[in-house]
């Protein structure tokens, strides 16, 4: 067990290095398990959902090999050994879901143990079924487990998605790869971790087209080809994050290697907030894929938004980033409603904040009004078991003068990288205590 003492109310400062996606990063590693041969992932996060999808890759008969920093190898082409399923690693990570979709082309009967991750309401597994089928892919619904069993060979579909979630379009993307004949997804999630597998299969042999639109024409062939290097992109949620806490601090802070296009809505919304930033150095990122750029945030002024402020899927404001506005809406003049409708009780979490002086009413498990600007407070509180909420807590902690203390930090840990100790080089205090 450990927890995290921060002494807030210090000013953020100089640059900070985006990290890279993890959640393009679990579905890329999903992915290696489509491709006999050796393949390579660089700028892969080391962060503890990382951690349990590689436990998983391991225990299922893939060899994996660290190659240096970040870097890993994966060779998949042995016979996988699915009764030995790291049950431990899969019940911790809602990501091992992506297995549905990249062993559908190569195991015929097994079973995936239910997962667990963050704790937002029922987040239902239908979109994954309802796509999956269609190919062929039988999946019942256990108790604690799911009975997988694939038809061989897959089958080409017309697929319409129930839900557009990012995981369940990867999983039906990656199941159309290997189908024979033409796939076409509609209703896809175009977000930045679809795209990034979808580039990456392409580069493995596959056949996609439509990326980044909502549409995706799927030609099947039959066996991918090993992937000399592939980066994972950045991460643009973190990015958020990193701004997030450069503007509740009333710092000036620039955060490196930003990917643009997933960030231009919530920077929109801030600039009508009244906050100042400057983009500079608009580039390539690492794997030729994504336009990255570097953000520059000084201290403003802020106004509550006129409108409610909600997510949606792509190309609209994130839905992971959503929960980040509401620390910055702590400090802004007046009353903004946020609506976070694709989670039944992710809003209710931001009533933590009230612990850390936060004036926030909440309306109903999907809404909350939050008034500023705050004057936030130091206390000691628990992360609520939801990645997103609980970095909150640590972002007002920063702008709360005194000393605070945040206990079960792993919720954070499963998602950020290094996190403490970039933050601490940039002006904060934050102690890591382990018991």
């Amino acid at each position: 067990m450990s927890y995290l003492v921060i002494n807030g109310g210090k000013k953020l400062h100089g640059n900070i290095a985006n990290q890279t996606a993890k959640n393009s990063a679990v579905a890329l590693l999903c992915a290696t398990a489509m491709i006999k041969g050796v393949t390579v992932l660089s700028d892969v996060p080391e962060i503890e959902e990382v951690y349990r999808i590689l436990e998983l890759l391991k225990s299922i008969g893939i060899k994996v090999k660290k190659l240096g920093a970040k870097k890993y190898s994966f060779d998949a082409g042995r016979n996988l050994t699915m009764a030995k399923i790291d049950r431990v690693a899969s019940e911790k990570t809602r990501s091992s879901l992506l297995l549905l979709g990249a062993l559908a082309g190569r195991e015929k009967k097994y079973k995936l143990y239910k997962s667990g991750g963050c704790k937002l309401g029922e987040r239902t597994v239908r979109p994954h079924l309802f796509a999956l089928e269609k190919f062929g892919v039988k999946i019942i619904s256990r108790d604690k487990y799911y009975e997988v069993s694939n038809a061989r060979p897959l089958r080409a579909a017309r697929v319409v998605m129930y839900e557009s979630g990012d995981t369940a379009t990867v999983n039906a993307v990656m199941t159309a790869v290997l189908a024979k004949g033409k796939t076409v997804i509609k209703m896809a999630s175009a977000n930045y971790m679809v795209q990034d597998v979808c580039y990456f299969l392409n580069k493995a042999g596959a056949k996609i087209t439509g990326i980044g639109t909502t549409t995706l024409a799927i030609d099947g062939v039959p066996n991918l080809r090993p992937v000399g290097d592939y980066p994972v992109m950045p991460d643009p949620i973190v990015a958020m994050t990193y701004l997030a806490a450069a503007i509740v601090t009333g710092s000036s802070l620039t955060v490196k290697n930003c990917p643009l296009e997933f960030l231009e809505l919530e920077l929109c919304k801030l600039e009508k907030m009244g906050q100042k930033y400057k983009i500079t150095n608009q580039r390539q990122s690492k794997n030729g894929q994504f336009v990255v750029a570097d953000i520059a945030i000084t201290p403003s002024a802020l106004h509550a938004l006129p409108d409610k402020i909600e997510g949606r899927p792509f190309p609209g404001l994130n839905i992971d980033n959503l929960p980040l506005f509401v620390p910055i809406l702590t400090q802004a003049k007046g009353r903004t409603l946020v609506h976070d409708w694709a989670y039944e009780n992710r809003a209710v979490y931001h009533l933590e904040l009230l612990k850390l002086g936060a004036r926030i009413t909440l309306l109903d498990p999907h809404r909350v009004w939050v008034e500023g600007p705050t004057n936030l407070t130091a206390n000691e509180v628990i992360c609520p078991s939801a990645l997103r909420p609980a970095v909150n807590i640590l972002l007002c902690m920063l702008a709360a003068p005194g000393r605070s203390v945040l206990r079960n930090n792993y919720m954070i840990d499963r998602g950020y990288e290094n996190l403490y100790a970039v933050l601490n080089r940039a002006g904060a205090d934050i102690k890591f205590i382990k018991e």
